[in-house]
């Protein structure tokens, strides 16, 4: 079976559905993930065993060994598993035990049990971990039926790594179920979910090899997930990273670490509002990777202090109330090291946005010579949200003296994307990898010391991608639409969803029909005056 594909797709949501009438849509993440997490769990610690139970019974391995206790004793050692990144799994915490009891009455009571054997496992190896799967079967509607028959469909051979060794099966599990879950639950995903080809081709742009990489609105964690994808790709190990996040909601903050804990990934991730609460003030990151929630108003920038370490300039000069985006990018700049780039999604309006508070900031971005890259993405690339979008590339290496990329502090890379991708539903587009790989190109191309590390050297085409002079950007009042630039109409977006725009509208023209029957009124009154 290919990597890339997940050929079940049907049998998990029939997994899913065992929830139905009992569980909303909304939350079936809850109970689904963390059955598939303790699965991961057990598996891994059987093959584990396995590896070292071969080893003990080779004459020509360093473990070889005739006593059995000496066996049992290598066998139930915390250190040897941890050494191997799994844990000593008891039986009764065991994938196999909870298949064994699926039928039984108190199968609720029996997974919630070994949820607390498992959780003291995760919290003393990581005080991070500490709550990361809650005792929630018992107190919840689901029958025990309901229960068993999740435990039965997910116990499916096709869902087993036992059986499909090198595929990362629960982790692309994982991934299929989050994606799945963000479809069902609509716009309160954005929280957690951001789309793959948004994420593969941010890091395709970044090209996250090695170093620290920090998302300080990481959701459930996609982008580390694509990042440790990529390294792979390109024969690099998950050893090379470091990884540092930041998620403000407890409960997405637990899919990110079992996400992560899925690909035995090492990380740094803590709960916090980062835009008034940093977690991670002194971490120079050499990425960062992002999709903030956009457009975030009444987040009470009054509450940062004056000497705020992150902003450009006077707080009340360079923050507003009415939306966070332009805090965000001055976060993500604070945390980029000497030669960081960062690439973030961000709303369109960002892009030509006149409120003081944002404008001021876009300006000294521009004037600074901060912003690397514009990219315009295409509409429905989004299932949760209807806000056109674009992706911001910030870089600490224009100066060139990095010594892999060249130096370009006079100029800004403008890429539009908009009539790019494919329908992969009504509702949903997605990039191709030749979409990603066209975008990239142009980018890395345009960035690079010499045409000999990439397969042709960058040129302008207009109508998709254009390098600009900062004055030229500063004659357009610094609006960084790229249509403005590569050739294309320039359409500027507010960033407002069509269906709010209408209802704002519809509002406005009842308001105005209202006060037009009372002028109406008003001038038969004074008619009748007369």
């Amino acid at each position: 079976m290919a990597k890339a594909d997940i050929d079940f797709e049907k049998e998990l949501w029939d997994a899913a559905n065992e929830l139905r009438g009992a569980v909303s849509e909304n939350n079936y993440k809850n109970y689904i993930l963390p059955l598939v997490f303790l699965k991961h769990l057990s598996e891994r610690f059987d093959v584990v065993k396995e590896e070292i139970l071969d080893q003990l019974n080779e004459p020509s391995s360093d473990y070889y060994t005739t006593d059995e206790s000496e066996k049992a004793y290598v066998l139930s050692d915390p250190d040897e598993f941890r050494s191997r990144n799994t844990f000593v799994v008891p039986e009764e915490a065991s994938w196999q035990y909870l298949k064994d009891n699926a039928e039984q009455d108190n199968i609720k009571v029996i997974i919630d049990d070994a949820f607390d054997v498992i959780q003291e496992l995760l919290t003393s190896y990581n005080p991070q971990l500490t709550n990361l799967l809650p005792r929630i079967f018992v107190k919840s509607e689901l029958s025990a039926k309901q229960t068993g028959g999740i435990i039965n469909l997910l116990s499916h051979s096709k869902f087993s790594e036992k059986e499909n060794p090198e595929s990362d099966i629960l982790g692309r599990i994982y991934e299929y179920y989050i994606g799945r879950f963000a479809m069902a639950e609509g716009s309160g995903a954005g929280q957690f979910f951001t789309p793959g080809s948004i994420v593969r081709l941010l890091v395709e742009l970044l090209e996250p090899y090695k170093g620290r990489i920090f998302d300080p609105a990481c959701g459930s964690g996609g982008m580390f997930v694509q990042s440790l994808k990529f390294i792979k790709e390109h024969g690099g190990a998950k050893s090379d990273i470091s990884i540092y996040g930041q998620e403000m909601t407890a409960q997405t903050l637990r899919l990110c670490l079992m996400n992560l804990l899925l690909r035995d990934l090492s990380f740094d991730i803590k709960l916090g509002n980062s835009l008034l609460d940093d977690k991670f003030p002194d971490l120079k990151a050499d990425f960062v990777i992002a999709n903030p929630p956009f457009n975030v108003s009444n987040w009470h920038p009054e509450d940062l202090s004056e000497q705020d370490p992150r902003l450009f300039g006077p707080r009340d000069e360079f923050t507003t109330d009415g939306s966070a985006n332009y805090m965000w990018m001055q976060t993500f700049w604070s945390h980029l090291s000497d030669t960081g780039t960062a690439g973030i999604v961000m709303a369109n309006g960002a892009m030509t946005s006149n409120s003081r508070g944002e404008k001021n900031v876009r300006q000294h971005m521009v004037d600074k010579g901060m912003i690397d890259c514009i990219v315009r993405l295409p509409d429905k690339l989004f299932l949760t949200t209807g806000i056109p979008a674009c992706l911001f590339i910030l870089s600490k290496n224009r100066n060139g003296k990095d010594g892999e990329h060249r130096e370009r502090m006079n100029e800004i890379l403008f890429i539009d994307a908009a009539k790019m991708g494919t329908m992969a539903s009504r509702k949903l587009r997605v990039f191709t990898d030749d979409d990603i790989t066209k975008i990239a190109e142009a980018y890395h191309a345009w960035r690079s010391v010499t045409s000999s590390e990439v397969d042709k050297p960058y040129e302008d085409v207009d109508g998709f991608c254009k390098a600009v002079t900062l004055e030229d950007v500063q004659k357009q009042d610094y609006k960084l639409t790229p249509g403005i630039y590569v050739g294309t109409e320039a359409e500027e977006d507010d960033g407002i969803p069509f269906e709010e725009k209408m209802e704002s509208l519809k509002a406005t023209l009842l308001e105005q029909f209202e006060k037009g029957e009372t002028l109406k009124k008003e001038i038969l009154a004074n008619f009748d005056k007369f």
